[in-house]
């Protein structure tokens, strides 16, 4: 659980930051399924790590610069007809209290109100982001900000994003949040284990995501944190296959990337496994590539390294092991460089992990890979992709009917510590003596 008090130090840390700027935070939209039809709320990843409020229609306002009021939140009042609709709702003056602002306004007072905060900021820090209304309304307030200038002598001269400043926060974890993402992982690493166990020749792809996902509600998470994966057979050489309707074989592989979502926070794991008993023997080929790939990935998971390193390090055991196979010809060097590898191995060997899945911060800083640092949290997940309609750089050889059709893909989170690594996820099993039956 994550205290008011990290909260109250995230936003003191933002906004000594912004100096005499103003930073302002929208809630996320409500988002139509069809119709009158809502899908469940779920808060922008900034707002809920500023303040812990998740309601919609919300706009949180940081103000440094002011004597008073500081941090200013302006939601949805307490209205009882509309509560009974649409659902509780925590009002104004219980959320100066349980959220910690210096003020409260109900959000209807928000064009008044906001000028206030405003009037002797030097700039306005905001994201342009998916919000084009709200887009509209910060620009037209900063017009008008600017018309007045000459008579006030003070007003944002400039509009910058939040994101190089919110984002680079994030990426550096609490013990807090570490805590929340290892429950999230400990539910995710249940439900995969239980996955495998479960993945018999004839029972359906949706009946093995029904299982995972029911394990993820009854544990007490959110839900799943991405559409899960399941793919049997050639459908593993989908990379984000999420119709899961196909009926498994006996002899083919399922690859099922899952993970939940817990308090807000994000697991992410993917596991290849055979549907019976044991791989084929082009199966186990290939497996023991990528198994091996990503073990020399995470051992490059450490401080101080750079953030492509342990990419890089997965790429080079992976066209390796292509070239012995006779799947790849010519020189390694000039087979990466000019990466014709990409057939077989078309996406990144992993991200940030935290509040989004696909966590937000920079990996490059100009033309230098940002380095790694205690408190960041990676997925590291090279894979194989054969699919049987494959189309081979010019010049490599054409892929024999054998190899066809087997999509692999190994998925572990990993926490850089001071000393090097931690692997999350390492309850789910993934060497060949332990998942083969």
């Amino acid at each position: 659980m994550i205290l008011q008090t990290e909260y109250h130090q995230r936003r003191e840390q933002l906004m000594a930051k912004i100096g005499n700027g103003t930073a302002i935070f929208h809630s996320a939209p409500i988002a139509v399924m069809h119709n009158d039809v809502e899908y469940a709320f779920r808060q922008d990843s900034d707002f809920f790590y500023l303040t812990g409020f998740n309601e919609p229609e919300a706009v949180a306002v940081l103000a440094p610069h002011h004597q008073e009021h500081r941090f200013v939140l302006f939601v949805q009042p307490k209205e009882l007809e509309k509560e009974i609709w649409g659902g509780y709702r925590l009002g104004v003056e219980a959320a100066k209290e349980k959220i910690g602002a210096d003020e409260v306004y109900p959000i209807a007072q928000l064009e008044e109100k906001l000028f206030q905060y405003l009037e002797k900021a030097d700039r306005i820090y905001y994201h342009l982001g998916q919000n084009e209304n709200f887009n509209s309304f910060i620009l037209r307030y900063w017009q008008r900000l600017m018309a007045g200038y000459q008579k006030r002598g003070t007003g944002p001269m400039a509009i910058e994003s939040t994101n190089p400043i919110v984002h680079g926060m994030r990426q550096i974890k609490s013990a807090a949040e570490l805590e929340i993402m290892r429950q999230a992982v400990a539910i995710s690493v249940e439900a995969h284990n239980h996955a495998r166990e479960f993945a018999q020749p004839g029972r359906y792809e949706y009946e093995v995501q029904a299982e995972l996902e029911y394990i993820f509600v009854r544990q007490g998470a959110i839900g799943p944190a991405y559409p899960s994966i399941v793919a049997s057979g050639a459908n593993s050489c989908v990379l984000h296959y999420i119709e899961n309707n196909r009926q498994m074989q006996e002899n083919e592989l399922l690859l099922i990337d899952a993970g939940c979502s817990y308090g807000y926070y994000n697991a992410d794991i993917t596991r290849t496994f055979p549907i019976g008993s044991k791989f084929t023997p082009e199966q186990k080929i290939l497996y023991e590539i990528v198994l091996h790939a990503q073990l020399e990935a995470i051992a490059q998971v450490k401080p101080g390294n750079p953030y492509n390193q342990f990419h890089e390090t997965a790429v080079r055991v992976l066209v390796e092991g292509l070239i012995d196979l006779g799947l790849l010809a010519g020189d390694f060097e000039e087979i990466i460089k000019e990466e014709k590898y990409k057939p077989f191995y078309m996406h990144r060997t992993g991200h940030w992990l935290g509040l989004d899945v696909h966590d937000c911060g920079a990996y490059k800083h100009g033309d230098s890979w940002q380095n790694l640092q205690p408190g960041h949290v990676v997925t590291v997940e090279p894979g194989l992709y054969i699919n049987p309609e494959i189309k081979t750089a010019e010049g490599q050889p054409e892929v024999d009917q054998r190899w066809r059709g087997i999509g692999i893909r190994i998925e572990d989170d990993i926490l850089v510590t001071a000393e090097g690594n931690e692997v999350l996820t390492a309850g789910v099993p993934k060497s060949i003596d332990d998942i083969e039956l």
